[in-house]
């Protein structure tokens, strides 16, 4: 609760409290006495609802949490330059645009980035993240402690808050890891999905027609 919210809950308290020691210390309770003391009432308490509501409306944002490990960028070596520019374009968006602490994308068994803080774990998909793939939804992890699942999540920071699991389709994922829990907002969600869906096609276009070529180079 904010400073002003916290004075205007102590004003409501202290004016109810008030205004019933008045009613009690009072020589002779008149019908004018009355009524003043139950508009006092009703004032003192709609002093405690303005503040509820105006910490209701300004919640206080969660601490960011310590995470160990440098910054840097990470790309999969062999990766066109058309590729490679919207990977790095997508994640320093994500990264600068929303409270995201580190992204790592996944695609067709491999890790092709990881960016933000960079942990020393290998990523490999488990129930989560193969469940959001084969529904093709994104999963919104708001506070990882509470997940007996958070393991699978070995490729991103020890510690991590908070996980957006945008599926690539059934080829892969994006991974969104968040400063603190409850970080990410519905615009942030929207982005992440608009942006998975132009990254999607860019690496069907990359390396699925690479690895056709592959395929066609071995077969003659």
């Amino acid at each position: 609760m904010g400073l002003a919210a916290r004075l205007c809950l102590s004003a409501g308290v202290l004016g109810l409290a008030l205004c019933v020691v008045n009613q009690l210390t009072a020589a002779e309770l008149t019908p004018a006495l009355e009524r003043a003391g139950v508009l006092a009432s009703f004032l003192a308490v709609g002093l405690m609802l303005v503040a509820i509501l105006w910490t209701r409306a300004t919640p206080i944002a969660p601490e960011r949490v310590a995470l160990e490990g440098e910054q840097g960028l990470w790309l999969l070596d062999g990766l066109n330059e058309s590729l490679r520019q919207e990977l790095a374009w997508g994640t320093q968006m994500l990264l600068t645009a929303t409270p995201a602490a580190s992204v790592l994308v996944h695609w067709r068994g491999q890790t092709l980035l990881r960016r933000g803080v960079l942990a020393e774990g290998c990523f490999s998909p488990g129930p989560i993240s193969e469940r959001a793939m084969s529904t093709d939804k994104a999963i919104g992890l708001v506070n990882l402690k509470l997940y007996p699942g958070r393991d699978e999540f070995q490729g991103l920071p020890a510690g991590i808050p908070s996980v957006i699991v945008q599926p690539l389709g059934r080829e892969g994922l994006i991974l969104l890891a968040g400063w603190s829990p409850r970080c990410f907002s519905r615009s942030d969600e929207a982005w992440l999905e608009g942006w998975s869906r132009k990254l999607r096609t860019a690496l069907q276009a990359s390396i699925g027609a690479r690895s056709d070529g592959s395929s066609a180079a071995a077969g003659a």
